[in-house]
């Protein structure tokens, strides 16, 4: 009888396109980030350096339940205290989009939203998501960072940071990305290696960020 043979595990990679249907490659084995490189309709991006320069703090977070594929986000709520702002409505519209192409792309049926202004660097030290997979797009300010495969050693994630900047990607002002976790089925231990950029004093970001939940 002959011993089964084990099929090789692709070369990690990350895929970027400038459609949305780019999106779709996070659902390949050997991917681990996936790039739509969008440019913001204008009346988004204004409203996103509208918010930063009101230099108000701003936390918020959601928990959908997505009944199916028809049903438009409830987003109900959401930055509620902006919605004087110009633009606030288109906003609010792009975030419901990217909540339902999120869920008809996973089939996902619990969806966690965080909106953030961020001052400094939520997770500043290159880490790998313990979740399936997550969505974040900077509406305002710099994009978040990422480590090709074997840009860093990962038994060393809590170790001194690469000192060749060669090495550090950086996605996009607007840009939407996908990064698989720890947890997404057959990605164990080839989560993307990324972390949030280091902001100049008085420099701040619009970040949004989606969770499947389940």
């Amino acid at each position: 009888m002959l011993a089964p043979t084990l099929k090789p595990r692709p070369a990690m990679s990350q895929v970027q396109g400038e459609t949305p249907q780019a999106l779709a490659g996070i659902l390949d084995d050997g991917v681990n980030l996936a790039v739509w490189q969008r440019q913001l309709p204008v009346h988004i991006a204004d409203f996103g350096s509208l918010l930063l320069s009101l230099n108000e703090p701003l936390a918020e977070s959601l928990s959908l339940e997505i009944a199916n594929e028809d049903t438009e986000p409830n987003l109900r709520g959401l930055a509620s205290g902006l919605r004087d702002l110009e633009g606030y409505e288109g906003f609010i519209a792009d975030v419901s989009w990217l909540v339902s192409a999120f869920a008809c792309l996973l089939g996902a049926q619990r969806i966690g939203v965080r909106l953030r202004v961020l001052d400094k660097a939520m997770c500043p030290r290159f880490h790998v998501d313990h979740v399936p997979v997550r969505l974040i797009t900077t509406y305002a300010g710099v994009g978040s960072q990422w480590l090709k495969e074997g840009g860093m050693d990962r038994r060393q994630l809590s170790q001194p940071e690469p000192t060749d900047n060669s090495l550090i990607q950086q996605i996009g002002s607007g840009a939407v990305a996908l990064l698989k976790g720890e947890k997404w089925h057959g990605n164990e231990g080839f989560g993307l290696i990324h972390r949030s950029p280091q902001l100049a004093p008085g420099e701040r970001r619009l970040i949004l960020t989606l969770d499947w939940l389940g």
